[in-house]
């Protein structure tokens, strides 16, 4: 047996042993007792949060998105790494014939995908939504350009070199409203800003705003990753 094999042995049961321990010591299926259920509700009313998916992700578990939205940008770089720019061709390929209808339903969607992909994540603290699933919609909306047959403009309509340092920059305001957090109440990612009136806009105090931090990373790391898949797919640089 290989040294990599041994170590894959001796991780996987580690983790098997742990998920065993776990599944054990959970409560009944059908019981009435639901702990983290009660303690959410009240939470997130405290924070005058309406929705409590996005109370959760971005107040009472704000340090686990973190870890997510790390997932993301390591994708990304990953991503950059391996897939390095492909050679240009001489001749850039044709695009193949496009229905008008589908053309124009393209071009008709974008703007309102673009506009419920704002909507979504600016709104997430209040209804259905939030930054991931607002940025994912603002990312393949944009893509309508390229399902429309006009990939050249979503290449013109596409800022990368803007969009890699946007991801980025969201990241580090994230880490950096949690320190802020930190500095003001002694703990990281800590909701601190001032909760405001219950149902409005300027509410939930940081959870409206990490939620539109994560929306941003998302949108742009998602659009930078399809960049370089179609570009290695079409067979020519960006």
């Amino acid at each position: 047996m290989r040294a990599r094999d041994g170590l894959a042995l001796v991780g996987g049961t580690g983790v098997a042993a742990l998920l065993v321990s776990a599944f054990l010591r959970m409560p009944a299926a059908g019981g009435t007792a639901h702990p983290y259920r009660d303690l959410v509700l009240p939470a997130a009313l405290r924070a005058d949060t309406p929705n409590l998916v996005s109370s959760v992700n971005f107040d009472l578990r704000a340090f686990d998105t973190l870890g997510e939205e790390t997932i993301v940008v390591a994708a990304v770089v990953g991503v950059l790494t391996l897939l390095p720019p492909p050679r240009r061709r001489s001749a850039p390929p044709q695009p193949g014939y496009v229905l008008p209808a589908v053309r124009f339903t393209g071009y008709l969607l974008l703007p309102l995908a673009v506009v419920l992909g704002i909507d979504v994540v600016v709104h997430g603290h209040l209804s259905p939504g939030g930054g991931f699933q607002g940025g994912v919609v603002l990312a393949t909306g944009w893509h309508l350009l390229y399902l429309s047959g006009s990939y050249s403009a979503l290449q013109r309509l596409r800022p990368l070199a803007w969009l890699e340092h946007t991801e980025a920059a969201a990241t580090g305001l994230y880490v950096v409203t949690g320190l802020a957090g930190l500095v003001a109440t002694g703990h990281f990612l800590t909701n601190f800003l001032p909760s405001g009136r219950f149902g409005s806009l300027l509410s939930a105090g940081t959870v409206p705003l990490l939620s539109l931090l994560i929306g941003i990373e998302v949108a742009a790391g998602v659009i930078v990753l399809l960049s370089r898949f179609l570009a290695h797919g079409l067979g020519h640089a960006r």
